[in-house]
């Protein structure tokens, strides 16, 4: 595997500038996988008339926020990036699984399972995927999810655990809002106003995440499990999910 002339973050969470660039990467919109192509259920929010305007917008992503990622993805983001800096093949297969079955709609898992492999194949055609001569990297789970692919690239950037999250939940947000720039529609403007209104949410989401039990991850968010399973049979529609 290619090593980066950087140094490793310190302890503080420092992020040196190949590590900034490697996550700035990571996060960027033209990452080639196929991101644009799902709406994580906000596609139907708006099909439904749950989400109509800039403010019904704001509450949604900011209630998903709140009991979704910040009880799901980003804690587990953490606890896999922390399983791939230990070796430890089993703690990401755990987790990549406990992933998976946290995905309530045919339609959520195979958005996460095809990121996964869009991003598997990316790193690949890099030279960035675990080496699989090597005793200190685990293998992939077979089919593992796109948090499990996300947490190991930001570990071989050397990206800290904080900006990781912080990272993952960005881009989260940047694309429900194009979503809904296309879908709503949305200005620019607009959806300026909303990552304003946003960023510190993002900030107390990695807090709350970071300081989480095992026992309290999980989910909640029957609406959007609704949504979603009725976007799988939405006569017009323009995201995959």
């Amino acid at each position: 595997m290619p090593t980066e002339a950087a140094k490793i973050p310190s302890a503080s969470g420092q992020v040196d500038d190949l590590a900034l660039l490697g996550l700035l990467q990571l996060v960027s919109p033209a990452l080639p996988i196929g991101a644009f192509a799902f709406s994580q259920g906000l596609e139907s929010a708006f099909e439904l008339g749950w989400v109509t305007d800039e403010a019904s917008l704001g509450d949604w992503l900011d209630g998903v926020l709140a009991d979704g990622l910040t009880r799901c993805e980003l804690p587990a983001l953490s606890r896999l990036q922390a399983a791939w800096a230990a070796g430890d093949g089993e703690a990401i297969t755990e987790w990549d699984q406990w992933l998976a079955a946290n995905r309530e709609t045919a339609e959520l898992a195979a958005e996460d399972s095809r990121l996964g492999a869009s991003l598997t194949r990316l790193l690949g055609s890099l030279e960035l995927l675990p080496n699989r001569a090597s005793l200190e990297e685990p293998p992939l789970p077979p089919g593992a999810g796109y948090v499990t692919l996300f947490a190991w690239t930001a570990h071989v950037r050397r990206v800290p655990v904080r900006q990781a999250l912080l990272g993952f939940a960005w881009a989260w947000l940047e694309n429900q809002l194009a979503v809904a720039c296309k879908a709503l529609p949305l200005g620019h403007t607009a959806a300026q106003r909303v990552v304003e209104r946003l960023r510190p949410a993002l900030v107390s989401a990695v807090d709350e995440a970071l300081g989480m039990h095992d026992d309290d991850l999980g989910p909640a968010l029957p609406g959007l499990a609704l949504g979603s399973a009725l976007h799988e049979t939405q006569y017009s529609r323009l995201f995959r999910s």
